[in-house]
């Protein structure tokens, strides 16, 4: 998971109070306990408790965390950092595995745990996002903006808005986005350019589309999911045959078939 920052500290929690407040009859309650257990009957020692929530895969390491999301659990317990630290790797090994719900559940725990710490929300916003729960989503990227001020999540909360069905909100989101990042860019142009086609403004989509990068820059996944949405953009016009033609390109280029494109082609 990439990480958030400027992440409050978790506060620990209350003890149980001091001594004084404790009730008489020390050693009555003593007896009365040892004769209830007598009662019972000895059970021997009790298994000790397993960790609430999902399962844990084996082999977990939380040292596998980018070092700025490490760095941010720090805030934690030490305790409480190692179990969120595996549950945030075991929901990066879910995600690879493509079970975007085991996934969620491991962020879950780790947001009930860690719900102060901004990479924990994040992370929680990402499975959220994978699991199409939009609104959970938007809600836990708008959280990690309050607590870190970053507007990389500005593309993903713009297109949970199109996810909602609202296209229009999505736009307003984007507005006056310009990022130094080209990923993050071209992210920004991809969903973009989908709220305009949601719309059904497919010219004005394509126009979004045709930037330098679409035939200019080093051959990356962004660049060929630009290629993808604007092949699909031509086609929603029904310019067929170039549509076709930037379909076949981009299966070319989509040797690990992370999109549809060869499906989509005749060339």
């Amino acid at each position: 998971m990439t990480n958030g920052s400027g992440a409050n500290q978790q506060r620990p929690a209350r003890g149980p109070g001091n001594r004084r407040s404790q009730p008489p009859h020390r050693d009555k309650r003593h007896h009365d306990k040892r004769d209830s257990r007598e009662q019972r009957g000895d059970r021997g020692p009790r298994e000790p408790s397993q960790p609430r929530g999902p399962r844990i895969p084996e082999g977990v390491d939380p040292a596998e965390l980018d070092p700025s999301v490490i760095n941010e659990l720090r805030t934690l317990p030490e305790d409480m950092r190692d179990r969120v630290g595996c549950l945030l790797v075991a929901a990066e090994w879910a995600l690879e595995d493509d079970e975007p719900e085991s996934a969620l559940e491991f962020t879950k725990e780790a947001k009930r745990l860690a719900g102060r710490v901004a990479c924990v929300r994040e992370a929680h916003g990402i499975t959220s996002y994978r699991n199409a729960r939009y609104a959970d989503a938007l809600s836990e990227f708008r959280a990690v903006r309050r607590m870190t001020g970053d507007d990389s999540f500005l593309p993903m909360m713009a297109d949970c808005e199109r996810g909602l069905g609202r296209p229009e909100r999505a736009l307003e989101v984007l507005k006056g986005f310009r990022p130094s990042d080209p990923a993050l860019k071209i992210e920004a142009i991809i969903v973009g350019a989908g709220a305009r086609s949601d719309a059904g403004q497919h010219e004005a989509a394509l126009v979004m589309l045709d930037v330098p990068e679409l035939m200019n820059g080093p051959d990356t996944a962004e660049r060929m999911r630009l290629r993808y949405a604007y092949a699909a953009t031509l086609e929603a016009l029904g310019r067929r045959d170039e549509a076709d033609q930037w379909f076949a390109t981009v299966a070319r280029e989509d040797v690990d078939q992370l999109t549809d494109a060869h499906t989509r082609t005749t060339a």
